[in-house]
């Protein structure tokens, strides 16, 4: 009579087959041996050996999945961070942070204001593919992020994640929009900006609820104290880590300062040269400090990715020097951003990296990390930049696009390499265009878009404004 036997060493499946005179042997090789069962000892040697074997590979450190931290502020500035050359601000935290990792020079988001950068950044596409591309979500708005749309929430958690959502949403306030409809476990904030507060609008008389404040789908409270956002938002996501579990975490970690109004707590009142605004910068470096230095008492910070940007440009000029240009503008300082990754067990410290870069690339990076192929849910318009942030020294991005969004939802400029043509230009808050010529800059050289070379190169023009309408129509 034939018996078949299954079991798993540790790493191994064997498989025995016990004939009434032998006993054959299928190893986690498939190499297939045979064995007399008189005698017995070699038999119980080679058996032996593949048991050890196993529970040795068992003991091999084996490579566990990084934690992941997107630490997202709201109409942050290019220079409100000392390591990119702000002026009466310290950012010890955040300048630490780059020292460890790596400081994109050329970090864009895809929108100039809220609702549609924090869609790109989650799905890692361009937010007109979620409809999402023209101003802001509002209380009274009755749409939100598709939800056939597959986040980055729902990416980690597929592959063995806890996911947390901190912070400000602001991708549909709606119950079936929100965070934890979205892939998110736990969510702990607000459903959109802070200036929404029990805000009236006049044009089609909507009176705004005070800022509901949530723990998952309960409301909590109404109209928090803004001051403490900042700080209560760092301490949920220090609790978060703490008590984290066995499985990997990712929190998205979206700040709702230093959007206007600004409040700050106490502790950092007047404390910078440059009024609230700049005391708002330093509470938020205090947010990035305190999730560090957990991270290390923790003794998982080797082994945690921690990204740093803001969801767009800065209502003043000021905090976008050199660049041109604010918030709700496809000028540059509309959308190039500070933007830093650190992972200390992977990539390299004390890193400058010029290549153009976006938060869209993020989600087909996380993929790639993560050994997973592209969902067919989504059609990426990011790359990976897992290489270039393994060697970025060595590693160069291949040419590509890139459009600029205005809030009107229509494109009004592209960059490749060092060169953005700009075809149109609307006025920012208003969804009229002003009259403009079109203009082409050399970005590496002209950073704050001020020569206007477009008689000199009729054929980049020609070229560049082709590939505009091309790419703005393949975008659905």
């Amino acid at each position: 009579m034939k018996k078949r036997v299954f079991f798993k060493t540790a790493g191994a499946f064997v498989s025995i087959t016990m004939l009434p005179s032998s006993v054959w042997v299928l190893s986690k090789n498939s190499k297939l041996r045979s064995f007399s069962l008189f005698p017995t000892k070699k038999y119980f040697a080679y058996l032996l050996s593949i048991v050890v074997a196993g529970i040795l590979f068992a003991c091999q450190p084996q490579a566990q999945k990084p934690n992941v931290i997107i630490f997202f502020t709201d109409d942050q500035g290019y220079s409100d961070v000392g390591c990119y050359g702000a002026t009466g601000i310290e950012t010890p935290n955040m300048d630490k942070l780059a020292e460890n990792g790596i400081r994109f020079t050329n970090f864009y988001v895809p929108a100039t204001v809220c609702t549609p950068s924090r869609a790109g950044i989650l799905t890692g596409q361009y937010p007109k593919r979620s409809n999402l591309h023209e101003a802001v979500l509002f209380p009274y708005s009755t749409n939100g992020l598709p939800l056939e749309k597959y986040t980055l929430a729902e990416l980690f958690k597929d592959n063995g994640y806890s996911t947390a959502c901190i912070g400000k949403w602001h991708l549909g306030h709606l119950p079936e929009f929100m965070p934890n409809n979205q892939g998110f476990d736990y969510f702990y904030g607000v459903p959109y900006s802070n200036d929404m507060d029990g805000y009236y609008y006049k044009h089609n008389n909507f009176q705004s609820p005070p800022l509901p404040f949530y723990r998952n789908t309960e409301l909590i409270e109404e109209g928090p104290d803004q001051r403490y956002l900042t700080k209560r938002y760092t301490e949920e996501t220090i609790n978060l880590i703490q008590r984290r579990g066995e499985k990997p975490f990712f929190i998205y970690l979206a700040h709702n300062m230093p959007h206007k109004p600004w409040y700050v707590s106490e502790k950092f009142d007047g404390k910078s040269a440059k009024g609230l605004y700049g005391d708002v910068i330093m509470e938020l470096d205090w947010s990035m400090g305190e999730i560090i230095k957990t991270l290390k008492e923790e003794k998982i910070y080797d082994n945690t990715i921690v990204v740093f940007t803001s969801d767009n440009g800065p209502i003043s000029n000021n905090s976008a020097k050199p660049l041109r240009g604010t918030k709700a503008t496809t000028w540059e300082g509309g959308q190039r951003v500070p933007g830093i990754i650190a992972w200390p067990a992977k990539i390299p410290a004390h890193e400058v990296c010029n290549e153009m870069v976006t938060s869209m690339d993020l989600f087909p990076t996380f993929m790639e990390i993560l050994h997973v192929d592209t969902p067919d849910k989504n059609k990426l318009d990011g790359m990976s930049i897992l290489k270039l942030l393994e060697d970025p020294e060595k590693e160069k991005l291949p040419s590509r696009p890139f459009l600029y969004y205005s809030r009107n939802g229509q494109p009004e400029a592209i960059r490749e390499d060092n060169w953005k043509l700009h075809i149109d230009k609307s006025l920012g808050w208003n969804h009229d265009s002003n009259d403009f010529s079109p203009a082409l800059y050399n970005l590496d050289s002209d950073i704050g878009e001020q020569n206007n070379v477009i008689e000199d190169h009729p054929d980049l023009y020609s070229k560049m404004k082709n590939e505009l309408i091309k790419t703005d129509e393949t975008i659905k």
